[in-house]
């Protein structure tokens, strides 16, 4: 197969890769995942760590993915193999973007079922229909929820194939800047009408005792599942920047704005948490079961409901065009197909995953489990040992000319041995938990 050639598109504008970028981490993992995760996990003790985790080990394998990407202007794919081969490598290291990109479309697979039913919800508090049981008529049987996956998974295939400035580029422009409004309005109410000391006080004050060995994975299992380090959409997205991008600042304003959503998410969510006496640690149950119910009994309960699960559609819907895209650009550029009928032929594969999912939901959780507890940890510790080892240090200062020479050397400690070691002690932790 003939080398490829680096991509000519580029992002149109600054904001724009920063919407996408920002887009691609906010999602469901942190209006869902990271209030229960910090639920379970007791709270600040969960948070502080987590903050750790973002500014010491996520952040430089985030700019690491990017700096692959910008230098070879490639899918995750083409840029792994290809910058390992002009290194005197083996071809084979371009597996690492390939699992990478694989990891992330299997969450896809599974994403569009449950974002299916942010959307069900979202519906049904605009409409009043949140019932006793907290399960909306119109989501209420596994035919009514296949349809609902089938809805999200058309509207992302629909975005994805307008292409890379007027599809996701343009949709995530828009509709980022409303996500944040929104999520800004929403937290204000909730800390307004609900328990705010409280949550202040589980979220914010510092419980050392807490710390184990099990938080802290857990926290950092969570920050490389939020901002998708290891799963290759920032070594796509790395392939469309300008060459006078900093990387270093434009990952760091990325890492801090997920963590930022995270948070903030945290205090929209616990105030109606304590002020109704719900278990911070249900898990899925307190997004679709628990709060849903509360949205009953708050002033204009029904339109709070309806903004909440209209934020999560669209947080869902950014992480999911950005899920197809790299995908698709892997399977363009590795098997020469045309960029539209890869998306048509993945978008398709996903829905009929997904909707076996939703009928037998076993395999929801099987998927769930390889994907984000087995192949995503996995595909952290090979970027990281990519970018530490077998990238040339020449490439990687030139691409990451923003940071200090102290601090690009710190750069490099980091992703060769930090990062590898603590992401290969999540996948261990849950293998184990698993097993």
């Amino acid at each position: 197969m003939a080398i490829p050639v680096p991509t000519t598109a580029r992002w149109t504008n600054r904001f724009s890769f920063l919407m996408v970028g920002i887009g691609a981490s906010v999602g469901l993992g942190n209006l869902w995942r990271f209030p229960f995760q910090a639920g379970e996990n007791g709270g600040s003790a969960f948070v502080l760590v987590y903050l750790l985790c973002i500014i010491g080990i996520v952040y430089p394998v985030l700019i690491g993915e990017l700096a692959v990407g910008r230098h070879m202007g490639l899918s995750a794919v083409g840029s792994t193999k290809e910058m390992a081969r002009a290194a005197g490598r083996s071809p084979w290291w371009g597996l690492v973007g390939g699992i990478g990109a694989f990891a992330t479309y299997m969450v896809l697979c599974i994403y569009g079922v449950i974002s299916g039913r942010v959307l069900a919800f979202a519906v049904a508090g605009f409409s009043g229909g949140y019932v006793e049981d907290a399960m909306p008529a119109i989501y209420a049987t596994p035919m009514r929820a296949f349809l609902w996956q089938t809805l999200f998974m058309a509207i992302t295939v629909a975005i994805v194939l307008r292409g890379l400035n007027k599809g996701i580029e343009g949709f995530s422009r828009v509709t980022m800047p409303a996500f944040f409004i929104m999520l800004t309005l929403l937290c204000v109410y909730s800390l307004s009408n609900g328990s705010a000391a409280a949550v202040i006080e589980y979220l914010l004050s510092p419980r050392f005792e807490e710390l184990s060995p099990e938080v802290m994975l857990a926290a950092f299992g969570q920050a490389f599942f939020s901002v998708v380090v290891g799963g290759a959409a920032m070594l796509t997205f790395g392939a469309f920047m300008d060459e006078k991008a900093n990387i270093a600042n434009d990952g760091l304003i990325i890492a801090t704005s997920d963590t930022i959503v995270a948070m903030v998410a945290g205090l929209m969510i616990f105030p109606i948490v304590f002020q109704f006496n719900l278990d911070p640690a249900m898990g899925m149950g307190l997004i679709f079961s628990a709060m849903p119910l509360s949205f009953m009994q708050m002033p204009s309960g029904s339109m709070v409901g309806g903004l909440f699960f209209s934020l999560a559609a669209l947080g869902a819907l950014t992480s999911s065009i950005a899920m197809l895209m790299l995908a698709a650009v892997a399977v363009e550029e590795q098997l020469q197909v045309k960029r539209n009928t890869a998306v048509l032929a993945l978008g398709a594969i996903a829905w009929i995953i997904g909707g076996i999912s939703v009928f037998y939901p076993h395999v929801n959780e099987e998927i769930d489990f390889l994907s984000g507890q087995v192949i995503l940890p996995i595909g952290g510790i090979l970027i990281a040992v990519f970018a530490g080892w077998i990238a040339p240090r020449e490439a990687m200062r030139h691409e990451l000319a923003g940071l200090s020479e102290p601090l690009f050397s710190a750069w490099r400690i980091i992703v060769r041995y930090v990062a590898p070691l603590l992401v290969g002690g999540v996948l261990i932790l849950g293998v184990s938990a698993r097993f």
